[in-house]
């Protein structure tokens, strides 16, 4: 076997690095060719005209619909993302309670919110608010869509934080419970913290599923940046341009959130890679010193 060999394949040879490249040519000419055949037809459709994209040349197009829709997407996305931590911290540390009870009702609650389409929840929190007049009829359907987000979202976010805190090893909780740790301040101080860590990246992506799926307000009248910029849409008749723009506002906006995981997860490494923080083994190796005077 050559050096170049990896544990999953052999090295491609002269004839197969020849076949890879010309399947890539391929692929590439491929999608090049869809593309430009979309392109042609958007032209011949007159979807790709001046006055179809200069609405977003006014500021009014963007003060009017653009942004303040935004804003409601950000707002809901924000409020339910914050809702959602705090219920998925507290559920997912109740299915790893010593108390039974405590297991059985926050693995019910994880379980069936995390089985019900977002959709579902909201439209039910929405005539649920409606019916017993539990928020005026301005915040109505904005208190159904965080509502909904935090209620899917946080029995997720617990079932990651249950996922990342099982994966640390077990040394460390026997190491806080040897050191005469309680198991609140193992969780607070030794678990949780790494968890969080470690599942970042999971955090941070279940964030972005709670922005896009902000967007699902629009079924029960929340004003946010699809509904608003279709407002627009019906008002210039440029339906594809405007779609296209939220899409690519939605893009920038999830693309930012996902480097920013990835600056904090790599900061976070590199900070405790440099750290003096203590391992598994040195908690395990003081605990079982004689503490001064006991000698």
């Amino acid at each position: 076997m050559s050096a170049e060999a990896t544990v999953l394949y052999d090295a491609p040879g002269p004839k197969a690095r020849v076949r890879n490249n010309i399947i890539a040519v391929v692929f590439v000419a491929i999608v090049v060719a869809i593309a430009a055949y979309v392109i042609i037809v958007l032209a011949d459709n007159g979807q790709l005209d001046s006055e179809k994209w200069s609405p977003f040349l006014k500021g009014t197009t963007w003060t009017t619909y653009v942004l303040p829709g935004l804003w409601g997407t950000l707002k809901a996305a924000i409020v339910s993302i914050i809702l959602a931590m705090i219920l998925g911290s507290v559920l997912g540390i109740g299915r790893l309670s010593d108390h039974r009870w405590v297991r059985l009702i926050s693995g019910a609650f994880t379980e069936v919110f995390r089985a019900i389409p977002v959709l579902i929840l909201m439209i039910f929190a929405y005539y649920l608010f409606a019916d017993y007049a539990i928020f005026p009829s301005s915040q109505l359907a904005f208190a159904a869509v965080v509502t909904g987000l935090t209620l899917y979202n946080g029995s997720v976010i617990a079932e990651i934080l249950r996922s990342g805190i099982q994966s640390l090893p077990r040394g460390q909780s026997e190491a806080a419970v040897s050191l005469g740790l309680r198991k609140s301040q193992t969780m607070r101080i030794i678990l949780l913290p790494q968890a969080i860590t470690a599942m970042l990246p999971a955090l941070i992506s279940q964030m972005v599923i709670a922005l896009k799926d902000s967007a699902l307000g629009y079924i029960i009248g929340y004003i946010e940046v699809v509904r608003s910029s279709l407002q627009s849409a019906s008002y210039y008749g440029n339906y594809l341009p405007v779609l296209i723009v939220v899409a690519i506002v939605m893009i920038v906006i999830n693309f930012g959130l996902s480097s920013l995981a990835t600056y904090i997860e790599g900061r976070v490494r590199s900070g405790r890679r440099g750290g003096n923080t203590a391992t598994t083994e040195e908690l395990e190796l003081g605990a079982t010193e004689p503490l001064p005077g006991l000698k």
